[in-house]
């Protein structure tokens, strides 16, 4: 999605570790600009700006003006970033120039609405399956978010990506049959999950030992007499 955002950010001629230690200290970060057949700049970008970014609607679908002063003003996306593991705090991005006549290929979130039949009427469970669906289309005709009504869903439906509404020049290109959400009937599910617990069980079980009919007679002592035996 195309929005009126500027950004500015500074070329930098330093690289390594040490560097972008000392750009995060001073409250910027590292950014890689490419794309559009040019070469790519080393910059340094404000991390609270491109924060906000990701945190709209669009996230990283969002189209915004990066301004190089003394080099390039041009629209731009974000293609990666990196948190810090245990801060969570932007340490890095890469960013590529947008042709805003060429179409590109993004992952567009599907969002629902309404609560489905066959879970208020028979107790069956909604799932999503692929929250995100890949498309082509223009950079202008990107949209924030698909959503889908699934208030008549029942017990086996599904709702898959050819289904989802297009608008503009957008074009699918997750497969066709890919399914995005479904409802299933929780109670299969339950009695599958038991069957497969009971039969796991059951082969854990070890063979009993069969019992013999009759007790072997211990042998009798040497020197003893034989039952049956005559008395001399």
């Amino acid at each position: 999605m195309r929005k009126d955002i500027t950004i500015t950010a500074d070329a930098r001629e330093t690289r390594g570790k040490n560097a972008a230690r000392r750009l995060r200290v001073d409250g910027k970060i590292p950014a890689v600009l490419y794309g559009a057949g040019k070469d790519s700049v080393a910059v340094t970008v404000s991390p609270k700006e491109l924060n906000r970014i990701l945190h709209t609607g669009s996230g990283h679908n969002t189209i915004f003006n990066l301004d190089v002063p003394g080099r390039e003003n041009t629209p731009v996306m974000v293609i990666d970033w990196l948190h810090h593991p245990i801060k969570d705090t932007l340490m890095h991005i890469d960013l590529m120039r947008i042709d805003l006549n060429k179409p590109l290929r993004v992952k567009v979130p599907v969002h629902t609405t309404g609560d489905p039949q066959g879970v208020k009427l028979h107790g069956g469970h909604f799932e999503f399956v692929f929250r995100e669906i890949e498309f082509e289309c223009l950079p202008a005709d990107i949209p924030e978010s698909i959503t889908v009504d699934i208030a008549a869903m029942m017990i086996g439906d599904s709702i898959r990506a050819q289904e989802l509404p297009l608008a503009g020049s957008m074009k699918l290109v997750s497969p066709p049959d890919t399914v995005v959400c479904h409802v299933v009937a929780l109670r299969d599910s339950l009695t599958e999950t038991l069957a497969e617990g009971d039969a796991a069980a059951a082969t854990a079980k070890e063979p009993e030992v069969a019992k013999k009919g009759k007790k072997e007679e211990a042998a009798p002592a040497a020197g003893d007499k034989k039952a049956g035996d005559k008395k001399k």
